[in-house]
């Protein structure tokens, strides 16, 4: 896994951190069960580098807030800021008065609309979201050639928040690996966006159930909502073998419930790689060391037959 992208060694980082250094971080939601382990990864890099002190604030899906916090970051001195975006259309206000006041910026996770016009002094650290849905869609499809459905299986796509890139690349890569493999007369019947949200999903998917037609797969493009949906499933009484359920983050919760038999497939998106890294390039960059201003943290395919080695690892 490509982690660290500055020249220097963590000795090294350590090292100059003893001169006390600020981070201002303005994160997504606080509510948001990836951000949170996103949260403590970057908390827990800190903890490890002498002088390193954390300005942490929740942007509550808030566009206007976020722009906010990160004016008051920059108001009030700090050496850097690291960012998971409310809305990544934002990104290039954010950009541009980050880059005005001379504040290095690292977007964390969730992609910038400006990736590809990024200052000098600004860099993206997260996952290629397209792998996700691919590794995914594939594994969905071994699980129906499987079960001999592959050819008139019905789909349901439950989306993160549209404002995300994340919620847009993962979904197109579902249907475009389905459309180009061994799956596809796999019709998507419905996509509709749940939020990233357990509660929400739960609710599209009972709606689903409710309307009568048949569901072979869900993909969803979080744990979060694959768990929503496996309790509108099991409130309905069906019987979990009969439907493929999908997830993305391999996170605690998304690991149980492939334990007890629910979640078919999950993708293991690195957390903790993705915010120790983060912070290492918002640092290098707040002491003009040389950075790659994309840094992408692969993913990985989790199934039960190798799920017990991603226990902990988020």
């Amino acid at each position: 896994m490509k982690r660290i992208i500055a020249a220097a060694s963590l000795a090294a980082l350590s090292a100059a951190a003893a001169g006390a250094e600020t981070i201002g971080v303005s994160m997504q939601s606080f509510d948001n069960n990836f951000q949170t382990l996103l949260r403590e990864g970057l908390q827990k890099r800190a903890s490890e580098l002498d002088g390193v002190t954390l300005q942490i604030e929740d942007a509550q899906t808030d566009v206007a807030k976020q722009l906010n916090q990160v004016n008051n970051f920059i108001a009030s001195g700090v050496d850097a800021m690291v960012v998971t975006l409310a809305d990544t259309s934002a990104a290039p206000g954010i950009s541009a008065a980050a880059e005005l006041a001379g504040v290095p910026l690292v977007y964390l996770n969730l992609e910038p609309a400006n990736i590809a016009s990024l200052p000098a002094t600004q860099a993206y650290v997260g996952s290629r979201e397209t792998e996700s849905g691919k590794l995914g869609a594939e594994a969905a499809c071994d699980l129906l050639k499987a079960k001999n459905k592959q050819g008139n299986a019905q789909a349901y796509i439950l989306m993160g928040d549209l404002a995300h890139e994340a919620a847009r690349e993962r979904s197109a890569s579902v249907r475009d690996t389905l459309a180009a493999g061994d799956c596809k007369d796999v019709a998507i019947a419905d996509e509709q966006p749940a939020a990233w949200q357990r509660t929400n999903a739960m609710d599209l998917t009972t709606n689903w159930i409710t309307s009568g037609r048949p569901i072979d797969v869900i993909f969803a493009n979080n744990d979060e909502m694959a768990i929503g949906a496996i309790q509108a499933l099991k409130a309905a009484g069906t019987q979990m073998d009969e439907v493929i359920v999908v997830g993305i983050d391999a996170t605690q919760d998304g690991l149980a419930a492939m334990q007890a038999g629910e979640l078919d497939v999950t993708v293991f998106q690195n957390a903790a790689g993705q915010a120790a890294s983060a912070l290492d390039t918002a640092l290098a960059l707040a002491r003009d060391e040389p950075v790659e201003q994309q840094v992408m943290v692969p993913f990985e395919l989790v199934t039960p037959q190798n799920m017990a080695s991603f226990a902990g690892r988020n």
